[in-house]
């Protein structure tokens, strides 16, 4: 029998992309709603800002993706929209398909998210959303840091109130110093104080602080800040015998109506290599972080629901489908958002459908409060996500998990930040994938995993030949929703396989979640000897 450690926990309540019926219309559905908005706005501007969209586009996307994502999504308390993690490939596109005119690169990067909607939408009926569950954590997590740093290089300039040089994101790293030394004062002095109130609140452990969301406290001292400084005209000031200039550049500038915001993609270059390049990273990046957000956030779940993730992803292309049209940002499912959204008292959809309903109010009838924000506020807010994507604790993590995983981590981070995502990541899989092969993983093992199935009674038991890692999450995960509503136990048998790695065991209590009348346990790990000293989230090898 496998130890009592090895049982992997399950839900046993809700099963796969249903809730239980709401005859009325939950009040603390409209209060999640309402307060998750107050989130979204500032992080919707300034993701837009970040990836050279118009501001308006970043909160284009969050109705869309609240009205549409509520409405179709597998996923009812997960909340669609912009997300940081999507603003290095959006910035790229539009630079690099613009060529130094912005607004076709704007244009055409609308375009690729045409086509990278689309092939989410077969994604989805293909029932192929599944493909993030087989991701390694290590390089996952190596992803999302190069994002955060990528990030905080390219906003902490504008904090500072200066223009750049460099393109390059170590470039624009080694840059900050000089930066800083050439601040425009005034405009440090709005996003310093933001910085301050963003990693400071969290610190203060009264009640209120934990009730006011931190990017509202921002706005509520950064706008009127900004008013006193007349930021809405042109106009210089001196300090320390240098001159300095202020203006409406440093605000968010909205068109005159959601009218005048709407903008349809130039499908000129949609096929030329440069496009195809965006339309893969959107598609799979895109995929793969909505799969794990939808499963982190069944997890913080108090009702322990069940997502559909394929029908999630359909909602999640058309979202994006709809929004590519008519100018917006590509959505995916955001994490931040989501777990205000439980924390707020969610129950249903209808927290995600209230807080797009309200971005639309907000920017339909007070966009003149929208343009008072300044551009400092909404990227010192960019550069505490970026801080917490790659905090230091990033990486201790990863090196607690063993050496190995620490070098998927900094693989994935040091080749995306010199070259790209999609890059970065193939360097992270071709690490792992190297690593196994090395401890002899057979080949066949890798290419053509085929667990083997039997079932005994109310006993489904499935055996991993050869080796238990990360190619194999995708047959077991197929043979796992074919089990039928007899099955009470899956055994995972482990016990001939060489390897079972980090990723296997990482995403097995994911996919336990799926389950609802069944418990899955391990049956083998005792055999093996673990590398660290987690029982679950760690690497293991056979004894020789």
């Amino acid at each position: 029998m496998p130890r009592k450690s090895d049982r992997i926990r399950q839900s046993d309540r809700v099963p796969p992309g249903a809730l239980p019926p709401v005859r009325r219309f939950p009040k603390s559905d409209l209060k999640s709603g309402f307060l998750v908005s107050l989130i979204a706005l500032p992080l919707c501007l300034g993701i837009a800002v970040a990836s050279g969209f118009p501001p308006v586009a970043g909160v284009l996307t969050a109705i869309v993706g609240g009205i549409l994502g509520g409405l179709l999504g597998g996923a009812p308390l997960t909340i669609k929209g912009p997300a940081a993690g999507l603003i290095v490939i959006a910035v790229g596109a539009v630079h690099d398909l613009g060529q130094g005119d912005l607004v076709a690169g704007y244009r055409r990067a609308l375009a690729v998210g045409v086509v990278a909607a689309l092939i989410q939408i077969l994604f989805g009926l293909a029932r192929a959303a599944g493909v993030g569950v087989a991701m390694s954590p290590s390089v996952v997590h190596g992803m999302l840091a190069a994002i955060g740093v990528i990030i905080i290089a390219k906003q902490a300039h504008i904090v500072l109130g200066v223009k750049p040089e460099a393109e390059t994101s170590f470039g624009l790293l080694a840059e900050i110093p000089h930066s800083l030394t050439h601040a425009n004062p005034l405009i440090l002095l709005v996003g310093a104080l933001s910085l301050l109130i963003l990693f400071g609140l969290p610190l203060v452990r009264a009640r209120w602080s934990r009730a006011v969301p931190a990017p509202l406290v921002v706005l509520a001292v950064a706008i009127p800040i900004g008013l006193w400084l007349h930021l809405d005209r042109p106009h210089d000031y001196r300090f320390l015998e240098a001159n300095h200039h202020l203006g409406p550049e440093y605000l968010v500038r909205l068109p005159g109506s959601l009218l005048d915001a709407i903008t349809f993609p130039d499908f000129s270059q949609v096929f030329s290599g440069t496009s195809l390049q965006y339309v893969a990273m959107f598609a799979l990046i895109g995929t793969i972080e909505s799969t794990l957000t939808v499963l982190a956030v069944d997890s913080m779940d108090p009702a322990k629901g069940s997502s559909d993730l394929n029908r999630d992803l359909l909602a999640i292309g058309a979202g994006n489908l709809t929004s590519a049209m008519v100018g917006g940002l590509p959505m995916i499912s955001e994490i931040v958002r989501s777990k205000a959204n439980l924390d707020s008292g969610a129950t249903t959809r209808w927290s995600n459908v209230c807080h797009g309903a309200i971005l639309l109010l907000f920017v339909a009838l007070i966009p003149g409060v929208v343009q008072t924000i300044p551009l400092a506020a909404l990227a010192a807010m960019l550069v505490y996500t970026g801080f917490r994507l790659a905090s230091p604790s990033e990486f201790r993590h990863a090196a607690h998990l063993g050496w190995d995983q620490l070098a998927l981590f900094l693989t994935t981070l040091l080749v995306t930040l010199a070259t790209d995502l999609l890059i970065g990541v193939a360097a992270g899989l071709g690490l792992k994938v190297v690593l196994h092969l090395a401890r002899g993983v057979p080949l066949p093992a890798v290419l053509r995993p085929r667990p083997e199935i039997t079932r005994d009674g109310a006993v489904l038991r499935v055996r991993v030949p050869g080796a238990a890692i990360f190619p194999v999450l995708l047959p077991l995960r197929r043979v796992l929703a074919r089990a039928d509503s007899d099955v009470r136990e899956v055994v995972i048998d482990v016990r001939d396989a060489a390897v079972v790695d980090h990723t296997f065991l990482a995403r097995l209590d994911e996919l336990a979640k799926e389950l609802p009348t069944a418990t899955v346990t391990v049956d083998g790990l005792d055999q093996l000897t673990p590398v660290s000293d987690h029982p679950h989230a760690t690497r293991r090898r056979r004894r020789t």
